[in-house]
């Protein structure tokens, strides 16, 4: 989640118009560091992304508008789960939303790293230093810090580099990879994958692809960030929904041809790794006699990541100082820079990130380890989504009259449909994730499955110790968290 999430705003009637938010939408949405993991499955990828747009990406967008709109105070997630179920369990959904980041932002940032790499004038080289420890690392490490000095600096700060890195390093290069990707084959390019209908059809009969088919559901997380701006819609009941199909067929389209983009020009025993985004480029450009565009297109790369990391530092971790200052976390936490930013809360996290970063690169199979840890944040990231679509069918029974200005259509049927799909779909994506996938090596089935069920139960379990740990002193009395609703004696849900 974004700060949109977090900071209530002043809202002036009919600013977006529905293409606007659907774009909105969609540069928050799109990134490029995983159609090469999707490449593998060839046609049948495109089966993947639109049965997840349709039961996962469109019910987390209504959905999160009811939210927003009825629940604007700050916190989020927090306040979500919070008013359905109790303190409790609104402190375990933003802690898990701060764990999933953690762990995903070295996975994201090696993605950065790579394509720094081939900004260099000889791509035989650049290969060679994509490869090198030492220089990810370093890389990782110098990419996360700056973006965390950025977000430091403030709202205006960070938002603006937000805005102008995710155009230049997401929507531009994704453009380009679709077009190049179209152009390839209507010029003569020899596809690496076969070209039959059938092949669109995936081998669901197998139960070890589930695995990374369950992480393109991870693919559309974020659209809720931009659900705060469901009343700046001229007629949100009509004008929401409809910037909402805009931008699910808009980011569906630009995965799937980005995606089957790279396993047209990249031979599929070369796709997975993510070397393969910048490879599919580097041929694609020299078919075209344009070998001179692909060191700009790889630093478009590295800008967008960074955007991309600025606004995922800032937001969780704003939601976060929040929870802290009502009393869920101890003072040291408490603190704000000048800019009004959760200064000591980032410091923390950018250790964490540097330390997961450390043994991650480090690794004796990089590739391993970084299914690992990407099924182990998304399978955090699923928990997170299953609370919000549980709370929003919940807050209609527990709280039926709060005023709701966005309405997931169709009353309450329509929420149990929409919800109930979104509820369903993550929790089929998050026992797929515990499948281990056949394409990458792992090892054991049985250790695989152990160390991620493990340490999924252990993030889960520290912030559960922590909520029965706290102390009364532990809250600041000029928090600007409002109570819950039930915070009254006859109606409290739970401790």
């Amino acid at each position: 989640m974004a700060s949109s999430d977090i900071m209530p705003s002043t809202r002036s009637p009919a600013t977006i118009t529905v293409v606007g938010l659907a774009m909105l939408n969609i540069v928050a949405v799109v990134s490029l560091d995983g159609p090469p993991t999707e490449a593998e499955y060839g046609l049948s990828a495109a089966f993947y992304y639109l049965f997840a747009a349709v039961f996962f990406l469109v019910p987390v967008s209504l959905v999160a508008a009811e939210l927003t709109t009825a629940w604007p105070e700050r916190g989020g997630v927090f306040r979500w789960a919070g008013e359905a179920f109790g303190a409790r369990w609104g402190f375990l959904a933003i802690f898990l939303l701060i764990a999933q980041v953690t762990i995903w932002f070295p996975l994201v940032l090696t993605f950065a790293a790579i394509s720094l790499a081939y900004t260099g004038p000889e791509a035989t080289v650049d290969q060679k230093l994509s490869g090198n420890q030492l220089y990810v690392l370093v890389s990782v490490l110098a990419v996360y810090w700056l973006a965390t000095a950025i977000a430091a600096r403030g709202v205006a700060a960070f938002t603006r580099v937000a805005k102008w890195g995710g155009i230049v390093g997401t929507i531009i290069p994704a453009a380009a990879l679709v077009t190049l990707g179209i152009a390839y084959l209507l010029t003569g390019g020899e596809s690496q994958i076969p070209l039959r209908w059938d092949d669109a059809i995936p081998d669901l009969s197998n139960v070890s692809n589930l695995a990374l088919a369950a992480s393109i559901f991870l693919f559309y997380s974020g659209m809720e960030m931009n659900a705060v701006h469901v009343q700046d819609v001229r007629n949100p009941d009509r004008g929401y929904p409809v910037a909402i199909l805009f931008a699910a067929l808009g980011t569906a389209t630009i995965l799937i041809l980005g995606t089957l983009t790279i396993a047209f020009v990249v031979p599929r025993e070369e796709t997975g790794g993510t070397q393969s985004l910048l490879i599919t480029f580097i041929n694609a450009f020299h078919w075209f006699g344009l070998s001179w565009a692909t060191p700009i297109l790889a630093f478009a790369l590295a800008i967008g990541v960074l955007a991309g990391i600025v606004t995922w530092v800032a937001g969780p971790s704003s939601a976060m100082h929040s929870v802290a200052k009502a009393g869920y976390l101890p003072t040291f936490f408490h603190a704000a820079n000048k800019n009004r930013m959760p200064i000591r809360i980032m410091l923390v996290q950018a250790v964490a990130v540097s330390a997961v970063a450390v043994v991650f690169v480090f690794m004796p199979s990089v590739q391993a380890a970084f299914q690992i840890l990407s099924q182990l944040a998304g399978l955090l990231y699923l928990v997170v989504y299953l609370t919000m679509f549980a709370s929003a069918i919940y807050l209609r029974y527990r709280q039926p009259d709060r005023p709701r200005p966005y309405r997931v259509p169709g009353g309450l049927a329509g929420m149990w449909i929409i919800g109930g799909a979104g509820f369903v779909a993550s929790a089929l994506a998050l026992a797929s994730s515990l499948v281990p996938p056949s394409q990458i090596g792992i090892g054991s089935p049985a250790r695989y499955l152990g160390l991620l069920v493990g340490l999924a139960a252990l993030i889960i379990t520290a912030p559960l110790l922590l909520f029965a740990r706290r102390k009364p002193h532990w809250r600041d009395p000029a928090s600007n968290v409002e109570p819950f609703a039930w915070e009254t004696p006859d109606d409290r849900p739970g401790p």
